[in-house]
């Protein structure tokens, strides 16, 4: 084993043992936590973690998925497998709801999305199981709104994130204490990179959704950008001409605002060493980033994850 490899290895050590205590120490600080699961690399990497950390019980937490209802059918399917097999609790709360209860409006137009609306449904849920600590798989590395953020990053009672108010973490101390009302995101794997997660899908051979491999798939061209054209959730025009081609999805979001890449990555050692290789980040194929400068931060704000 050369010495970057070797490397390597002891980084994806130390990232894993310090996600494992990190979502130990939410077990024992928090009466409800629950994780975040939208069945993306991320999330499925957070929960191998956790069978590890709590190993040989089960997970002693639900996994909730904010259901946009354009999401990618191989991650849906991906979703209810993995579920199934763990056995765990899955919590589902479906953005159409919000829509139809009138809580928000669905957008329309060329570059529509849903995914602004997943802030509302999150917020209910939490209201209505009382969670106090939110896992997800958010990292520092994908954006700079994200790169603000603690590892328990406090809500006020509206579900809002303001970043001059988050605490100091000191080497490894983790204050879990709130308010009545707050509550908290926590993100074990706050401090990975996309390449530490492919690189410790790899080595645990953990399966994750055919989405993430090329494929050929029905596409078109907008802006500069790879869009499905396999549903009728992705606005196209009429003169936006539809092809066959390899692509692969470096991040799965919802359908109306995440875009391929061209890729022959049919594997995951090919995707490793795409990703080794690659200049520009996985958030640059998600174009709800897209919408102004700070797009993110406004979301955060707002209560997004």
């Amino acid at each position: 084993m050369n010495e970057s490899k070797e490397l390597e290895v002891l980084n994806n050590n130390a990232l894993e043992n310090e996600a494992i205590y990190i979502l130990r120490e939410v077990a024992a600080q928090f009466e409800r936590p629950v994780l975040l699961f939208s069945g993306g690399k991320d999330s499925i990497t957070l929960v191998r973690l956790a069978q590890k950390a709590f190993y040989p019980a089960k997970i002693p937490f639900p996994l909730m998925h904010i259901d946009t209802g354009h999401n990618f059918p191989e991650t849906i399917a991906f979703r209810d497998k993995l579920v199934k097999e763990l056995g765990v609790e899955l919590i589902v709360r479906n953005v159409q709801d919000s829509i139809d209860q009138g809580k928000v409006v669905e957008e329309t137009g060329k570059y529509s999305s849903r995914n602004m609306l997943q802030t509302t449904t999150l917020l209910d849920a939490i209201e209505e199981f009382k969670f106090d600590a939110c896992i997800g798989g958010a990292r520092r590395d994908e954006e700079k709104a994200r790169a603000k953020e603690r590892i328990f990053s406090v809500r006020d009672d509206f579900g809002q994130w303001d970043e001059k108010s988050q605490r100091p973490e000191l080497f490894d101390m983790l204050n879990g204490q709130i308010e009545l009302g707050q509550n908290v995101r926590v993100f074990p794997i706050s401090n990975w990179t996309e390449l530490d997660v492919w690189s410790y899908i790899q080595k645990e051979q953990i399966e994750i959704p055919s989405i993430y491999f090329a494929h050929k798939r029905k596409i078109f061209l907008r802006d500069g950008f790879i869009w499905s054209a396999e549903d009728d959730v992705v606005f196209r025009a009429e003169d936006e001409k539809v092809e066959e081609r390899m692509v692969r999805f470096r991040t799965v979001g919802d359908m109306s605002c995440t875009s391929a890449v061209f890729s022959n990555a049919d594997t995951i050692e090919k995707v490793v060493g795409e990703i080794r290789e690659s200049k520009i980040s996985e958030r640059g194929a998600r174009i709800d980033d897209k919408r102004s400068e700070a797009a993110m931060e406004k979301r955060k704000q707002q209560g997004y994850f």
